[in-house]
């Protein structure tokens, strides 16, 4: 077992739900009644059996569970809507426990319901992705998209433990093990060039799926995470670093429709990132190479095609991190040091999405 501290939880890596029931023994959950909220394509590979485990664990919890259909599409708010009406019905009180079972979408989902729902359940983080296990289940952002807008209605709002089976990856599709790569490439950019290197040097037994090398890459990845969530709960500063590549990935993932994978999105938004860096002389045409070598080994595009750069742009400018209309673009000084630009030119911002945009 794995254990990395994030502010007062835990992140716990394992192989196997063997232990999550005492996990959550320990933190006082045993007897109380656990809501398990996941996607449809997980009730046959996941929830029914992880219901069992804990209704059959010490204490007799009375769990139930609520499905949901898969996909971006379906976070939302009508589909919180539903959460609570299930909520309600089952009696879920205060000393309830909702669990997130699942990837991104379920944990952004069932952690916004949890946050709302009688003022705050408390909830626990059970991802089932590597998307989700080194990015979206650490930190406590939990939210729903709006009108088309990415994530526009959400809150701040920790759980109590991150669980990660890695036995879960064993089932996940190549392109969603490659989201999930994105975001843990951007992890070593900004913050750890030894990690990126050594992202590069052990790629092949990660591809392969090596058990150990996978822990190891998720450990460091989790690690620089829970360090940043810590130092910053509320994106009022270096956690704005983790922003990287995001600016203009969720441009592109909200034109796409949804249709682009979040992690295929910031892929190529690290692209444009890692240009507009080296076009102001911060990292070299090597670095920017390298970077871009790293994403596609893992599978992923470092260029999207279909977009017209005008209608990206217009797109960063409603993103929530703007302020005063102007574009904040998180960049590097070099490999493992990112800042964040305040007011990105308009100029430059084209230029990027040019390099990065084949029509």
């Amino acid at each position: 077992m794995t254990r990395i501290p994030c502010l007062d939880y835990n992140i716990v890596i394992e192989t196997g739900f063997s232990t999550l029931a005492e996990e959550l023994s320990r933190l006082g959950f045993a007897g109380r009644g656990i809501c398990i909220v996941s996607d449809s394509n997980l009730a046959g590979l996941y929830a029914g059996p992880l219901q069992d485990l804990l209704a059959s664990a010490p204490g007799g919890a009375r769990v139930s569970a609520y499905m949901f259909p898969g996909g971006e599409e379906n976070k939302n708010l009508d589909e919180i809507r539903a959460m609570y009406g299930f909520f309600l019905e089952r009696r879920l009180d205060r000393k309830s426990l909702v669990l997130a079972l699942g990837g991104g979408v379920t944990g952004d989902a069932a952690g916004f319901a949890a946050a709302t729902y009688m003022r705050g359940l408390p909830f626990v983080q059970v991802p089932t992705t590597l998307l989700a296990q080194t990015d979206a289940s650490v930190g406590g952002k939990v939210a729903v998209d709006f009108m088309g807008q990415k994530n526009l209605v959400g809150a701040f709002y920790q759980p109590r433990l991150v669980y990660i089976n890695l036995d879960t990856l064993k089932t996940l599709p190549p392109e969603h093990f490659a989201n999930g790569m994105a975001e843990i490439v951007k992890h070593s950019l900004i913050l750890d060039r030894d990690f990126a290197e050594w992202l590069w040097e052990e790629r092949a037994r990660i591809m392969a799926g090596d058990t150990e090398a996978v822990r190891e890459t998720l450990r460091r990845s989790c690690g620089i995470k829970a360090g940043v969530v810590s130092r910053d709960a509320k994106e009022t500063g270096e956690r704005e670093l983790l922003n990287f590549g995001h600016t203009f990935g969720h441009a592109i993932e909200s034109l796409s429709g949804f249709s682009m994978h979040h992690g295929q999105c910031v892929a190529v938004g690290m692209a444009a990132a890692a240009y507009l860096s080296m076009e102001r002389g911060y990292v070299g045409e090597k670095d920017l190479r390298r970077c871009e070598e790293l994403l596609t080994y893992f599978g992923l595009p470092v260029r999207a095609r279909g977009f017209e750069p005008e209608s990206v742009a217009a797109q960063m400018r409603l993103d929530k991190k703007t302020r005063d209309g102007g574009v904040r673009l998180v960049l590097l000084r070099e490999a493992g040091k990112a800042y964040v630009e305040e007011n990105a030119g308009e100029d430059e911002i084209m230029r990027a999405l040019k390099y990065i945009i084949s029509m």
